[in-house]
């Protein structure tokens, strides 16, 4: 794929991502979305059980599995179904709507950018002809920006 595309790609799946960054906002109820939902439909754990082809000790289950992180996707997906719902997942940036994608990359090249910078610099001390703070800030924020432009293959390696 060429690199206009894959900018586009990303630019599209940045834009849904952010979208989805209101979700960070709601906690999970404290039985979790399962009782919750179930709860609000006033239907009863036997009659949830009997939806989904079960025995009539499978919401419990369901609702244990859900709490200790053990439910599987296509068993949230089918229990929604059951219940006249769709279930919504998503990864978010981790500080929801006040952050995005674009922001995460930001912090990222600024990080490699300010490793580079300043490890330049500890060279350019020993030669005595380090840059001053002002300088220094001034060649992060452009080499941050030609990072960010150009996102090279190794941008997320540690």
């Amino acid at each position: 794929m060429n690199d206009k595309y894959k900018k586009i790609a990303r630019e599209q799946n940045s834009r849904l991502i952010n979208q989805a960054a209101v979700l960070a906002s709601i906690s999970p109820p404290k039985g979790g979305w399962i009782k919750a939902v179930r709860t609000a439909l006033a239907m009863s754990g036997a009659a949830l059980s009997k939806r989904l082809g079960g025995h009539r000790t499978t919401t419990a289950y369901l609702e244990r599995s859900e709490q200790d992180g053990s439910i599987t996707i296509k068993k949230m997906q089918q229990v929604a179904k059951a219940m006249h719902c769709r279930f919504v997942y998503a990864l978010v940036p981790e500080g929801g709507v006040d952050d995005s994608v674009e922001k995460i990359i930001d912090r990222q090249a600024d990080s490699i950018a300010r490793e580079i910078v300043e490890e330049s610099n500890v060279h350019m001390m020993l030669e005595d002809q380090q840059l001053g703070r002002a300088q220094i800030e001034k060649e992060i924020e452009r080499l941050k920006k030609q990072i960010v432009d150009n996102l090279p293959n190794d941008f997320w390696k540690d």
